[in-house]
């Protein structure tokens, strides 16, 4: 730490032991008075830069770091630190030289390697990403971030069986813990056994790897149980192979299981590769009962075709997979003979009440109680136009026609690369994606064509 006035450190340590207790708030003050008393010192402005890049404060953190850099030109956290606020800010250029500096100053660290191969990623230049992924992992093998981000290269490039052991290396999500008793699955026998899949990750995901349980009944698992969030439970009991559905609300401490493993970690054990896909769709279905119910609220229509524009605004990239305003969607109300449902709930939702001009548009978001309430409703629609969200692998999962449209930046891995179609959903989804960052209305163009080619070799039949 700097030689400075001891009040001034005072202040600093005790607004790094409000940052360590997550206070940020109360560790912005303190870095403030800490930089009041002296204002040149560098580790004060480092992590008051920190804070303001959580706050959103983008101007005022890289100012932060950059005075910082007159005190310790060679600190390499003060680099990464300007390379992912770039990075987050789409300066892709000056985020890259941030990184190469840190390069520079220290070559066998594998922070420095792994962000810039994160960086290379954003921008596709893949390979060249995958060499400074591989350079971190020569100086650390075990360096989890290093192979969480190699992870995602991989998988989005179809290289599965090289990609799912680095996906271990994930972040574990801490939202719910295990049975006590039970032991982590590691690929043993299971004939006899029971096995629970343990709750990870979004909507989407727990729809998307469901699916596992028939493998790990094939395998010989006599019972299998998932852990999921309360609005999947009840579309879950559709899952023929699913012995058991548990909300992760509830305490699962009175039941005996001989194994668990996490969500994202099946296709891993279960040695998935393009090829194998478990893919026999549909394999989740909605209820007759709820099929019923929702036949009245829809209106009659020769073409009824679902809308999400966006997606869960907490999800890291989700202001790229999400269309930004229902008005872009305005051309598709121009193509005649279609009755457009939104099943846009959250985020959106309001929007649909006051949709563009020239779109008609039901809005049934508000009265979905939970997914199995949007199976339902799937069941009767002809065709589902999403972006990158749950509703577009339930559509899948359930065998429905979806369009799905996919962001030119940082593409989810399981959309691989360039491809129109899923191999995850063979025959339901078709991929739309975007041909420039953040430029929708060419894609919604294109989908626009489509569908109007659609319904022309609908009026031929």
């Amino acid at each position: 730490m700097v030689d400075c006035p001891a009040e001034a450190q005072a202040w600093f340590l005790q607004g790094y032991e409000r940052l360590t207790l997550g206070q940020i708030q109360a560790a912005e003050a303190c870095f403030i008075k800490a930089l009041l008393v002296a204002p040149d010192f560098p580790e004060a402005l480092i992590n008051l830069g920190w804070v303001h890049e959580q706050n959103g404060a983008i101007a005022q953190a890289e100012a932060c770091y950059k005075r910082a850099l007159i005190f310790r030109p060679d600190c390499v956290q003060i680099y990464l630190n300007l390379g992912v606020l770039f990075l987050h800010d789409k300066r892709f250029f000056e985020s890259e030289a941030a990184c190469w500096r840190a390069v520079q100053i220290a070559p066998q660290n594998p922070d420095v390697w792994s962000q810039l191969g994160v960086v290379l990623t954003c921008v596709q230049r893949e390979q060249e990403a995958e060499r400074c992924f591989e350079r971190a992992l020569e100086w650390d093998g075990h360096h989890a971030q290093a192979r969480f981000n190699f992870s995602y290269l991989l998988l989005r490039q179809g290289r599965l069986q090289q990609g799912w052991p680095y996906l271990e290396a994930r972040p574990r999500d801490e939202r719910w813990a295990p049975p006590a008793h039970s032991l982590l699955w590691g690929g043993e026998a299971l004939a006899g056994k029971s096995l629970l899949i343990g709750f990870e990750a979004g909507y989407g995901d727990m729809i998307q790897f469901c699916r596992y349980a028939a493998l790990l009944k094939a395998r010989g698992a006599h019972r299998v149980g998932i852990v999921c969030h309360p609005a999947l439970v009840r579309l879950f009991t559709t899952l023929s192979a699913l012995d058991s559905v548990y909300s992760c609300d509830n305490d699962l401490s009175v039941e005996e299981w001989d194994y668990w493993l996490p969500l994202l970690s099946l296709p891993y054990r279960c040695g998935t590769t393009l090829d194998t896909i478990p893919a026999s769709l549909p394999y989740l279905a909605a209820f007759p009962e709820d099929k019923a119910r929702w036949a009245g609220c829809l209106p009659s229509a020769n073409c009824r075709v679902g809308l999400v524009w966006k997606g869960n605004p907490r999800f890291e990239n989700d202001h790229d997979r999400s269309v930004p305003s229902l008005e872009l969607f305005a051309p598709l109300g121009q193509i005649t003979g279609v009755q457009w449902i939104s099943l846009q709930k959250g985020a959106g939702e309001a929007e649909a009440q006051n949709p563009p001009a020239g779109l008609s548009l039901v809005a049934l978001g508000g009265d979905l109680l939970d997914f199995a309430d949007t199976a339902a409703v799937l069941a009767h629609l002809d065709l589902v136009i999403s972006v990158d969200t749950a509703v577009a692998h339930l559509a899948g999962a359930m065998g429905k026609p979806c369009w799905v449209l996919l962001p030119n930046y940082l593409t989810d891995w399981r959309w691989l690369a360039k491809r129109t179609d899923s191999p995850w959903y063979p025959g339901s989804l078709r991929l739309f994606r975007q041909a420039r960052v953040g430029d929708w209305s060419q894609t919604i163009e294109e989908v626009a064509q489509a569908l109007t080619a659609r319904l022309l070799q609908t009026s031929d039949r």
